[in-house]
C-alpha cells in the first residue's frame, strides 16, 4: 500500500480514480482546490458544493480530504502575470485551464510534503494537455516525487467510466446523453467531449453556464470602467478574485466570452474546445487598449511577439521555464506606466473598448488633430518621406539599370 495525494475535482474521472485506488488498498489524500468554479454564475451555494466534494471524497474511501481556497493565489500568481502578457493561445483562448495546472501541481507537492506521500496523481488522459502541464510542474518543484497517471496507463472511455461509477455507487453528473467534461476557474470555463467532438456541430445551449444565449441578452448595451494601477486592474473598488467574479457576471449576461476553437494540443493532435471566458476577455481587452495608449510603437510591436510566445509557453506546460520568468520581468518593467482607465462596452456578445485615459498616455491631440489647434509640422513630412523611401528608390534604380542582376 502506498500514500498518494490525488488532485480531486469531484467529477467523473477523478471520482472513478479515487474509488479504484481505495479498492486497491492505497491510502489516498484527496485535495480539492477552490479556484472560483462557480464565480461565473451567481455563485450561490458554491461553498456548500465544495464541501460536498470533500464529503464525497471521504465517502469514496479517501483517508483525508483537503479543501484549499486558492482563488486569490490563482489570480495573484497566475492570472495577473498572464494578463500583463495579454496571454491568448492561438490568439483566441485566455488559457484558463492551462494557468491553473501549475498551481494544482504546486499544491499537490506541498501536500505530499505535509502528508509524507511519495507520489501524486491526476486524472488526465494520454491525449490531453494537462498531463504535460501538471507533470512538468511537479518535476520542476520536486523531482523526487512520482506522478501517477492511471487513466493514461489504462485508458477508460467515458461510457465505461460511467458504467464503473454506476456499478460502485459513485455519484457523478455525467450521463451518456450529456457527457460533457467541464473544467472551470475564475479565468474561464472549458467544455469538451460528447457532441462537441464533431467540429461541425454547433455547441448546444446546455453546454453553456456563464454566458447568456442570444435571446436572453439585454437589448441595451452596458459600459463599465476598469482601472489599472501599475498594471493591476480593479473594477468598482474590487480587486483580485472578487473583481474577476463580478466581471464574469456582468460580461456573461451580455454573452461576452464564448469561444469555439479547434486548437492544436501539446501532444500534436487537434481538438475542438468550447470556452466561456467573460471576465478574462473583458480584462485582456481593456489591458490591450491601455497599452496602445501608453506604450511606444516599438514596445507594442515587440510585445505582440513575446505575448504570443508567453501564451504558447503556458499552453505547452512550460510555466516553470526560465524564459517565462524573463518575459514576466520584461512586462514588470512596463507596469509602472500601466496606470489609467479604460471604458469597455458589452453588447450582444461583443466587448469593445471605447475610451482610454492615462497620465502616461502618448497621444497628443495637438499633433493628431486636423482642426485649428494643429501643431504638427507638415513641412517636415517631405524630408521624412525622402529619407524613409531612399532604400526603395535605390533598389528600384539598380533593378532598372541592371535587370539581369535581379529576379
Amino acid at each position: 500500500m502506498s500514500k498518494i495525494v490525488l488532485a480531486y475535482s469531484g467529477g467523473l474521472d477523478t471520482s472513478v480514480l479515487l474509488k479504484k485506488y481505495a479498492l486497491e488498498g492505497h491510502e489516498v489524500v484527496a485535495i480539492t482546490l477552490d479556484l472560483g468554479e462557480s464565480d461565473g454564475t451567481a455563485g450561490e451555494g458554491a461553498s456548500a458544493a465544495l464541501d460536498e466534494v470533500r464529503d464525497k471524497a471521504l465517502a469514496l474511501g479517501a483517508k483525508a480530504a483537503v479543501l484549499v481556497d486558492a482563488k486569490e493565489r490563482f489570480i495573484e500568481e497566475m492570472a495577473l502575470p498572464a494578463l500583463r502578457a495579454n496571454a491568448m493561445y492561438e490568439g483566441v483562448y485566455p488559457l484558463s485551464a492551462a494557468l491553473s495546472r501549475p498551481l494544482i501541481a504546486a499544491l499537490l507537492v506541498e501536500n505530499a510534503h505535509e502528508y509524507g506521500a511519495d507520489a501524486v496523481a491526476h486524472g488526465c488522459t494520454g491525449k490531453g494537455n494537462d498531463q504535460v502541464r501538471i507533470e512538468l510542474a511537479v518535476r520542476a518543484l520536486d523531482p523526487a516525487i512520482s506522478t501517477l497517471a492511471p487513466l493514461r496507463d489504462e485508458p477508460l472511455s467515458r461510457p465505461d467510466a460511467i458504467a464503473f461509477a454506476k456499478q460502485h455507487n459513485v455519484p457523478v453528473s455525467s450521463t451518456i446523453e450529456r457527457p460533457y467534461s467541464v473544467d472551470a476557474n475564475l479565468w474561464g470555463r472549458s467544455i469538451e467531449a460528447g457532441v462537441l467532438e464533431n467540429p461541425w456541430t454547433a455547441p448546444p445551449e446546455d453546454a453553456y453556464a456563464w454566458t447568456a444565449a442570444p435571446a436572453q441578452r439585454p437589448a441595451q448595451s452596458e459600459a463599465i470602467e476598469i482601472a489599472f494601477d501599475d498594471g493591476v486592474p480593479s473594477y468598482a473598488g474590487l480587486r483580485g478574485a472578487k473583481m474577476v467574479a463580478a466581471l464574469n457576471l456582468i460580461a456573461g449576461r451580455h454573452g461576452v466570452g464564448r469561444i469555439d476553437l479547434v486548437e492544436d494540443r501539446v501532444i500534436g493532435v487537434k481538438s475542438r474546445e468550447v470556452y466561456e471566458c467573460p471576465g478574462s476577455i473583458a480584462l485582456i481587452s481593456a489591458h490591450k487598449a491601455l497599452e496602445r495608449l501608453v506604450l511606444t510603437r516599438d514596445e507594442l510591436r515587440f510585445k505582440a511577439t513575446i505575448d504570443q510566445k508567453y501564451g504558447e509557453l503556458v499552453y505547452d506546460g512550460l510555466w516553470p521555464s526560465p524564459l517565462r520568468g524573463a518575459l514576466d520581468a520584461f512586462n514588470a518593467a512596463l507596469a509602472p506606466r500601466m496606470n489609467g482607465r479604460v471604458r469597455v462596452r458589452f453588447h450582444q456578445g461583443a466587448c469593445t473598448p471605447e475610451g482610454t485615459s492615462s497620465r502616461f498616455g502618448l497621444y497628443d491631440e495637438r499633433l493628431a488633430t486636423y482642426g485649428h489647434d494643429d501643431r504638427f509640422k507638415h513641412a517636415a513630412a517631405e524630408g521624412f518621406i525622402h529619407l524613409w523611401g531612399l532604400p526603395l528608390e535605390l533598389a528600384a534604380r539598380v533593378a532598372h539599370d541592371a535587370p539581369q542582376l535581379v529576379g
